[in-house]
């Protein structure tokens, strides 16, 4: 008998293997392909307080190893998610996890106010968004901004746990890490994806509206990695690894690292059915290693 059971702020996952944020919808179209009972977590896309238009066209590029995306967090709103996507993901066992992002203060208490009453297991707080306030720097590269945000949520979340999304664009993740738990953060989840550009040389342009997009895939593993273990290391709440994970050894790597539990992405694009393939390969090598605990892993570097 093998324990695949993980517990992330008082939630227990029937396994690690979670889908990540942008990547997996609400998960209507994944159903199509697998049985989302089998995962352990569904983080849906981004969930605003109001609805979000998002970035023109283009939005998404391949690059090598990975992906550029600049789809700007559209999404229908929390009120449509309430009504319509909770009672679709309410048919499965899959724990559900909201992303939940804002471009102010206020924004995001909205959002999280309407979260705290809602039938889902945790929130995950997108503190890479944009602060108008500030000009556009994200609320997760400042650790003031940090320390502000997650303590007004968390202040609004009195009914479900808090997970705070955390961006590597930044120069001390270990500081900006140890500043959302501080502020009340029961979980970390990392990493948000890195800046990257593109330019079309025919065009003399870069493609996307504001010229940079978030760069995803197993380009960016190795040091979505090394941030994990260093979050791991300097915070005492769990993590939630992502960033690169395409295999099961990929994951393994992660939880070594001392993730908790994992969430699959950009991999999603190029094999909806990777997500399973990967919870498949965790069990092999637990088979193989003789362990029986998942656990037993969490954090050995």
């Amino acid at each position: 008998m093998k324990n695949l059971k993980v517990n992330i702020a008082g939630v227990e996952f029937e396994n690690p293997v979670t889908t990540a944020s942008g990547t997996f919808g609400y998960g209507r179209e994944y159903g199509q392909f697998i049985d989302l009972n089998k995962l352990g977590g569904i983080s849906v896309k981004g969930v605003s307080n109001t609805p979000w238009k998002g970035n023109p066209p283009p939005r998404i590029m391949e690059t090598y190893g990975g992906m550029l995306n600049s789809v700007g967090l559209q999404n229908p709103g929390v009120d449509y998610f309430i009504e319509h996507e909770i009672p679709f993901l309410r048919n499965y066992s899959t724990k559900i996890i909201v992303n939940a992002c804002g471009h102010s203060i206020s924004e995001y208490e909205a959002v999280c106010e309407k979260l705290n009453e809602a039938d889902i297991d945790l929130v995950e707080l997108n503190i890479s968004c944009p602060n108008i306030s500030e000009g556009g720097k994200a609320f997760g590269q400042d650790s003031d901004a940090t320390s502000l945000v997650v303590s007004r949520a968390k202040a609004k979340l009195t009914k479900k746990p808090l997970m705070v999304k955390l961006s590597p664009n930044v120069t001390d993740i270990a500081l900006i890490a140890k500043t959302a738990e501080a502020a009340g953060a029961d979980a970390l989840s990392l990493i948000n994806t890195l800046l990257g550009m593109k330019i079309d040389i025919y065009k003399r342009q870069a493609p996307f509206k504001n010229k940079v997009a978030g760069l995803s895939g197993p380009a960016i593993k190795s040091v979505a990695l090394r941030l994990v273990y260093q979050t791991a290391k300097a915070v005492k709440i769990p993590v939630l690894g992502m960033g690169g994970i395409s295999s099961g050894e990929d994951a393994i790597e992660f939880m070594m690292a001392g993730a908790r539990a994992i969430a699959v992405g950009t991999a999603n694009f190029q094999n909806p059915e990777v997500s399973i393939k990967i919870l498949e390969e965790i069990e092999a090598f637990m088979d193989l290693q003789g362990i029986t605990d998942i656990n037993e892993i969490v954090g050995i570097i």
